[in-house]
């Protein structure tokens, strides 16, 4: 049995005309707002207010950044302002744990992460044991 896949399922549906319903809140809010200022104030007060009211509102609505909402883009641009911009970086000084020449050591306290593979890693230290080993070092034969 068939069953069809749903395809652009990221496209917003259309709903006031050609708009889709953000584009129609951007757009209804910037006319609502200019109306208002317009209401308000005195027209040679309100006339760039009003400019850049409908203009922020079509460019909310309508253009698009990298393939992305415009509203994106002035988050991202808000953010990077109120946000601090120094990044300073303190070393911490330790101790290194150097072992005295009348202690033991053990390999396995200076075997070096290799990768972030556990497997990786638990064969070269079978590996460093089996030659640090001297009943092992001898008997060892490719299978």
């Amino acid at each position: 049995m068939r069953y069809q896949v749903p395809q652009f399922i990221d496209v917003e549906d259309k709903i006031f005309g050609p708009l889709t319903w953000k584009q129609f809140l951007y757009v209804a809010g910037g006319i609502g707002a200019s109306i208002a200022l317009y209401l308000f104030l005195p027209l040679y007060i309100s006339i760039i207010p009003i400019i850049l009211i409908l203009a922020l509102a079509a460019t909310l609505a309508f253009y698009k950044v990298n393939n992305r909402p415009f509203i994106d883009a002035l988050e991202s641009f808000v953010l990077y302002l109120i946000h601090p911009k120094l990044y300073i970086w303190h070393k911490e000084e330790r101790p290194l744990n150097i072992p005295r020449e009348s202690e033991e050591v053990s390999v396995t306290e200076f075997i070096p992460k290799l990768s972030d593979s556990k497997l990786k890693d638990l064969a070269w230290t079978l590996d460093v044991r089996e030659a640090n080993n001297p009943v092992t070092a001898g008997n060892k034969t490719n299978t």
